[in-house]
């Protein structure tokens, strides 16, 4: 296992990684303050047959806060990642775990931002953007994804030979990316995640640029009406991968703009995310996460 995650992180990160405390301890509650409005058609999901709630994940530096939901039952379920969009593990990925329980899963979010700043009590996108974003290196989540699943593997009844990753905006960029990273990934779905932007010191590859290295099949879920991720990036993307030999599927929702399976946003749309969902989960279990 060492070997396989130094092969897998070498050339995607700048080492040493360096730790700091923890400045969110528990996840926030609600959804997050960095919205305008709350939508009425806002989905919750019951714990009707699955066990669910906030869990904190050994990772290097102390216990990381995460949201998990699994099946009742003994198990061993299916494994799939959350990661969050900018905003935090909020009620919306939160009802994502829950959701995915229901489906036979178990769902674990990491606060991969726990380190950087307090999204509870931030309203500005922008600023979560320069202050936390910018400044999380890819090494450590990626370090935490790989602390999620051995937790969930010790603790939660999880299959590690069923090993998929979700992400929405910020983790659909980072679903890439980690499908890069792991070497034993089934299946990744990345849900309108960026493929270029900028590359720094902590982040120095794009989800473009790691197209052709991913070791599991993709299924990207996009907007054409997405006016911060060109249709064309992303088909670069998908082409990239293919030359390379690798398997990516593209699906596009010509009218949907960006963040559109975000209910409890004004850029939420039905159709989308529902045909979205039903992709996905097909997708996973075609693939063996199921």
């Amino acid at each position: 296992m060492a070997d396989l995650l130094k092969d897998g992180l070498d050339g995607l990160i700048t080492p040493p990684l360096s730790r700091r405390g923890f400045v969110m301890t528990s996840l926030m509650s609600g959804l997050t303050l960095a919205t305008t409005s709350v939508e009425a058609q806002v989905i919750h999901t019951d714990t009707a047959g699955i066990a669910a709630g906030e869990v904190k994940i050994p990772a290097a530096d102390g216990p990381m806060p995460a949201y998990r939901a699994v099946p009742d039952g003994p198990g061993p379920f299916p494994i799939v990642l959350v990661i969050e969009e900018i905003f935090g593990v909020h009620e919306h990925i939160k009802d994502i775990c829950r959701r995915l329980a229901k489906a036979g899963y178990c769902a674990v979010a990491p606060e991969l931002y726990a380190r950087q700043g307090d999204l509870a009590t931030m309203t500005d996108p922008k600023l979560i953007i320069r202050d936390v974003i910018a400044k999380t290196p890819d090494a450590q989540w990626i370090s935490d994804l790989d602390a999620t699943v051995a937790w969930a593997v010790s603790a939660e009844k999880g299959d590690s030979n069923r090993l998929g990753v979700m992400g929405w905006c910020r983790g659909g960029r980072d679903v890439w990316l980690y499908a890069a990273h792991r070497r034993d990934l089934k299946a990744a779905v990345a849900w309108y995640g960026p493929v270029g932007g900028e590359r720094t010191g902590i982040q120095p590859r794009t989800a473009g640029d790691v197209a052709a290295e991913i070791h599991a099949p993709l299924l990207g879920l996009y907007g054409g009406a997405d006016a911060g991720i060109p249709v064309a990036d992303v088909e670069a993307a998908r082409d990239r991968a293919r030359q390379a030999g690798k398997s990516v599927d593209l699906v596009i929702y010509p009218d949907a703009p960006h963040g559109f399976y975000a209910d409890y946003r004004p850029s939420y749309r039905r159709d989308a995310a529902e045909d979205g969902w039903k992709r996905a989960l097909a997708f996973m279990k075609s693939h063996g996460v199921g």
